[in-house]
């Protein structure tokens, strides 16, 4: 199989890098100076066991690839954001040999959230989820890096909405033969939404730094504990921490890597790329939409997602709210629900 990386950043270029490492054929799609910096240089792949660079074909869309093949497996791994413009670009597609892409093709969604999946079934006929548990940084045009040691990552995968199928465990076959955990699971948004959970947390990361005080972690607990009481009400189901922690163990320990510093998560580097653009819409705000579709008040994740898509707007630095702000700001939030406001 061919693998097809759309949205060769942190994430895609981590798996693209790894494919590519254990002999598998990989073609990476990217815009502007990233994908300029892969056709140039190539792509520098940064890990503990050291750095690699992979000289692999890079495109910016569909057009300039042509027709695919019959053997491709598209990798979605852009933002979700983003996602609907390259489900829209790629899904009419002609494959070699009749059709198109999304009447052909498997499309793996390994992305945070579980919006994107949903986004693609309505043009794909065969999607796939992925929770992606990958520590990685897109650190400048054509550079990524990934410090989990001795794995890479864990990538759970499985049929969209459910079930499992050959193409899923050949995947996986060829994801662990790269450095990657690939469990293939027939309940794969179970685990998404565990994983949903832990993103909640982008957000304010980015808005006021690391949670790592006592100030930050109690907020994230009020903000999580929301989020479960959603779930519990529209009946979503989703692996458990003691679940997690026996997959996981220390499997994936992020080491320092000189030369490639990581700030934060995936929504801090959004701010801290200044990209105008930030995924709150679809982690803290898929807990709003839960939410009202199920009567039950989320005022600190909306919180949440109005504080980082107005910082994403307005470009401002991650990490510039002081925690005791957005504390205050969220007891006002939820004395405002209490008063019924």
């Amino acid at each position: 199989m061919r693998y097809v990386i759309i949205g060769a950043g942190a994430v895609g270029g981590t798996i693209g890098g790894r494919l590519a490492q254990a002999g598998h054929e990989v073609v990476l799609v990217a815009r502007g100076a990233h994908v300029e910096a892969l056709r140039e240089h190539g792509l520098r792949l940064m890990t503990p066991d050291g750095d690699r660079t992979h000289r692999l074909p890079a495109v910016d869309g569909p057009d300039a690839l042509g027709e695919l093949r019959p053997d491709d497996v598209l990798v979605l791994a852009v933002k979700t954001q983003d996602s609907a413009a390259a489900l829209a670009a790629w899904a009419p597609r002609p494959v070699a040999g009749g059709g198109t892409a999304a009447e052909r093709l498997p499309l793996l969604c390994a992305q945070n959230g579980v919006e994107s999946q949903r986004l693609a079934l309505r043009l794909f006929r065969r999607v796939y989820g992925v929770c992606v548990w990958l520590p990685c940084t897109y650190v400048e045009p054509g550079v990524v890096s990934a410090g989990g040691a001795p794995l890479t990552g864990i990538l759970h995968l499985g049929r969209f909405p459910h079930g499992t199928d050959d193409t899923a465990r050949r995947i996986a076959a060829d994801l662990e033969r790269s450095h990657f955990e690939a469990p293939v699971v027939p309940d794969v948004t179970r685990w998404q939404y565990a994983k949903l959970l832990g993103n909640l947390g982008n957000a304010l990361e980015a808005v006021t730094g690391p949670i790592a005080s006592d100030e930050a972690v109690a907020l994230y607990d009020r903000v999580r504990a929301e989020a479960v009481a959603v779930l519990d009400a529209a009946g979503i189901a989703c692996a458990s921490a003691e679940e997690q922690r026996a997959v996981r163990g220390d499997k994936v320990t992020l080491v320092p890597l000189e030369g490639a510093p990581r700030g934060g998560g995936s929504s801090w580097q959004s701010l801290a790329r200044g990209t105008g653009t930030i995924e709150a819409d679809y982690l803290n705000g898929e807990i709003a939409l839960l939410g009202r579709l199920h009567g039950v008040p989320t005022p600190l994740n909306e919180l949440l997602q109005h504080l980082a898509d107005t910082f994403a707007r307005e470009r401002r630095q991650p990490g510039s709210l002081a925690v005791a702000e957005l504390v205050r700001l969220a007891d006002k939030a939820e004395a405002e629900v209490d008063q019924g406001k």
